[in-house]
């Protein structure tokens, strides 16, 4: 476990068979991993603001910002750079290290690119890593936003291939992996992952991950999400995931993608904090922080922090550079890791 291979060729029956391990040697296998390459004590915070919130012509069931549901969203224009530099500032100060950025387009047009360019080194020049999820990528975009300084992109998958259909009908899976390869053509990171308790099944759970994994290149960071029920939504009325099935899918997680940086995304809401313990120790090494992610809540910064004292957590920092925010994400000096388990390059 100690020298787990980078895979690219996962089978679906290769995915299942560690689901289906019993729960405590899925978790040891994944922690293993785990600690193998990255400090299983250190945990990336990023803050996520919706910079440009609602009348998303899309029709993604599980999302409040579709034009077409009725989820009490407003529609709101794209956010003026002082008033995302005002957010952006309070996130460092809270211990963010990298501040992501959303905007509900189903893609951004060739004129909202320098607007978003501009917001990018704004936030940048803060010192701060800066991702951003803009929706599907037109020609030349994804280079513009490098240029301005942005560290990663994201676009999720959503969900396993055969079952996106039944969540999305507005746009293909195929041009999900389009936009994903513009973002690595351009030398972008990439944040990447999925949806899980919309109705799937395990064995659909199991086709996300291995779809992730199987990626020419695994993302750098790997958001699992766990379904926020909308009232509102297609959705709404979801059955809620059984929670030790949610630590499997970031268990799974994190054997599929030893290096990649899995992150315990929307749904911390709902969860109590001995399951996000449990998820940190299955392999989670990175949370959002704050009180929303784009649109629905989030467990408050002091709650977080309090649970990072009771788990002896820390924050990981981000290395300012003159110049550049240059992204490679490390622990602080007075943490003082020195033991080669790779999280610096990980992130």
């Amino acid at each position: 476990m100690t020298d787990t291979p980078i895979r690219h060729d996962w089978t679906r029956d290769e995915v299942l068979a560690l689901f289906d391990l019993p729960f405590n040697e899925l978790v040891y296998r994944a922690h293993t991993v785990h600690r193998a390459h990255h400090d299983p004590n250190a945990v990336q915070v990023s803050t996520l603001l919706s910079i440009k919130t609602g009348g998303c012509p899309e029709d993604c069931a599980y999302c409040p910002q579709a034009a077409r549901y009725d989820t009490g969203v407003q529609a709101q224009k794209l956010m003026d750079v002082d008033d995302v530099l005002a957010r952006a500032k309070a996130a460092k100060a809270a211990g963010a290290s990298r501040f992501c950025m959303g905007a509900a387009w189903r893609g951004p047009k060739d004129r909202d690119i320098p607007k978003v360019a501009a917001i990018v080194r704004a936030v940048k020049d803060l010192g701060l890593e800066t991702c951003a999820t803009l929706g599907l990528l037109g020609d030349g975009h994804a280079q513009q936003l490098k240029d301005a300084g942005l560290d990663y992109y994201n676009h999720n998958i959503d969900t396993a291939p055969e079952f996106y259909g039944e969540i999305i009908h507005t746009r293909e899976y195929q041009d999900r992996l389009d936009t994903l390869e513009q973002v690595r053509d351009a030398g972008l990171k990439t944040c990447c992952g999925g949806i899980v308790g919309m109705g799937e099944t395990r064995a659909q759970r199991a086709g996300l991950l291995q779809a992730l994994a199987n990626l020419p290149a695994h993302p750098e960071s790997v958001p699992i999400n766990q379904l926020v029920a909308v009232p509102g939504t297609p959705l709404a009325n979801q059955e809620k995931l059984d929670p030790f099935e949610f630590v499997r899918a970031i268990a799974v997680a994190r054997i599929l993608m030893p290096r990649s940086v899995v992150r315990l995304s929307a749904g911390r809401q709902q969860m109590d904090d001995a399951v996000q313990a449990l998820c940190f120790f299955a392999g989670a090494g990175s949370i959002f922080y704050g009180e929303k992610l784009l649109t629905t809540g989030n467990p408050d910064v002091e709650h977080d922090q309090a649970l990072f004292r009771r788990l002896d957590l820390r924050a990981m920092e981000v290395v300012e550079q003159p110049g550049t925010v240059h992204a490679d994400i490390l622990e602080s000096e007075a943490a003082g890791c020195g033991h080669g388990c790779g999280c610096s390059a990980a992130a």
